[in-house]
């Protein structure tokens, strides 16, 4: 039996991808665990293991082709008791440019991470990185109805029936590109869903010379990691109702506790940040406020029962959050430790998936670019993000008296869904208090 391999989802935000390089030839023979070959994604370039054992047949996808859309086939096995294809008569793609015929029928299981856990898994390649399998229910009659969640979400979202509709993903499943195609109004709708769904969100511009003459600018296409942001951010602002919590914080003791600190680690190579010290205080604020610590979601509000710390973090391109898990737990030295290894992966593109999402709480830092105050956008299904703004010099009135300390505003972005005012208003306090009394953080 022939066996097809596919581009795999690698994250749940990869609608397509880049095969950046083949590590087997047509005859080879594959285990599984074997390593097959790179992919490049939005976010990571990563390495992809064999899941069945056989003979490679055929490549059908070359080299450093871009844009394979996920799940379009790439490569076949023979399997077990098949005499594989000679290397003679298989087909191997020899240019970049004959992947994308090749695979324009297949259509990808794609969506942010705002609205899906995952695309399912490729049949002959492995990774870590993949989501988790399509769902399976029952449907009248005893049979098995296979949707990709995504497709079960947009299906909930749009008012369609599944059961009306003809799966075109592997082994009959439905996917997102089956919904999408369901008449409008037509057999396979139910009543629309509240709220609308993800064609109310707001599209690009269109470039039109009417408007920008074609040598007034230069034109930079969209790559995967913008195309990502752009879609979740614009459905975080259009479905997540924002409030801001502004607050001043006075940071001497802190910066004077970071100076004792790096002193006191410097023969260890340890070197805390300003931005590491607020990491491990938004996290001990969030243990001390768990309904804070919280994400709305269809079935309930997700109170987490540990700080998984999301930051901010600028790569070519936009940006991408890598999480310090379990943050409480941790000293300031594993967290700088882990912030640098993070922080320097990300602008190469290494992060694992695992590495990037599963965020409690996101905190973004603009100080050091001088940026006195701002607001962010919430990154779903986070329940707030904190923006740092920079520490300046400011006279304030303490003890009655007028007198110079360094000041660092900040604002907490809240859903309101299931971020109360108060709720929001007691998490400050409590990251006021580990940030201007540092000790408290070792208690």
């Amino acid at each position: 039996m022939t066996i097809p391999i596919t581009m795999p989802a690698l994250s749940p935000t990869m609608e397509e991808g880049n095969l950046a390089k083949w590590h087997v030839k047509v005859g080879d023979k594959v285990k599984p665990g074997d390593i097959i070959a790179e992919i490049e994604t939005d976010k990571a370039t990563m390495e992809v293991e064999a899941v069945d054992e056989g003979v490679v047949a055929k490549l059908l996808v070359a080299e450093g082709a871009q844009g394979v859309k996920v799940n379009a086939v790439i490569a076949e096995l023979a399997g077990e008791g098949e005499a594989p294809v000679p290397a003679k008569a298989a087909v191997e793609a020899k240019t970049p440019a004959a992947a994308s015929p090749a695979n324009a029928g297949v259509q990808p299981v794609s969506a942010s991470p705002a609205v899906a856990s995952g695309a399912p898994p490729s049949r002959g390649m492995r990774s870590d990185e993949q989501g988790p399998a399509a769902s399976v229910g029952q449907v009248p009659g005893g049979s098995r109805l296979r949707a990709s969640p995504l497709a079960k979400r947009l299906a909930k979202m749009e008012g369609v029936d599944l059961l009306a509709l003809k799966g075109s993903g592997p082994h009959g499943r439905i996917v997102k590109a089956d919904v999408l195609k369901a008449p409008k109004g037509g057999a396979g709708k139910q009543a629309p869903a509240a709220g609308g769904g993800i064609t109310s969100l707001i599209e690009p511009a269109v470039l039109d010379d009417r408007v920008y003459a074609p040598d007034t600018y230069e034109l930079i296409p969209l790559d995967g990691v913008r195309k990502v942001t752009a879609r979740r951010l614009t459905q975080s602002f259009m479905q997540v109702p924002h409030f801001p919590l502004n607050i001043d914080l006075e940071i001497d003791h802190l910066l004077s506790a970071r100076v004792r600190i790096n002193e006191a680690g410097e023969k260890a190579g340890v070197k805390v940040s300003v931005n590491d010290m607020l990491i491990k205080a938004c996290a001990m604020a969030l243990i001390a406020n768990p309904d804070a610590n919280a994400s709305y979601t269809d079935k309930g509000v997700a109170q987490h029962k540990s700080a998984h710390v999301s930051v901010a973090v600028a790569i070519p391109g936009g940006l991408i959050t890598p999480v310090v898990r379990d943050a409480q737990t941790k000293g300031l030295a594993q967290i700088a430790a882990e912030m640098k290894d993070l922080a320097a992966r990300a602008r190469e593109k290494k992060l694992k998936p695992q590495e990037y999402m599963g965020g409690t709480f996101s905190i973004s830092n603009l100080g050091m670019m001088g940026i006195r105050s701002f607001a962010s956008i919430i990154n779903p299904p986070e329940g707030m993000i904190l923006s740092v703004g920079a520490g300046e010099k400011r006279t304030i009135v303490k003890d009655d008296k007028v007198v110079i300390a360094t000041m660092m505003s900040v604002t907490l972005t809240c859903d309101h869904r299931v971020v109360d005012g108060a709720t929001g208003a007691r998490w400050l306090a409590s990251f006021k208090q580990f940030v201007e009394t540092p000790e408290a953080m070792l208690l």
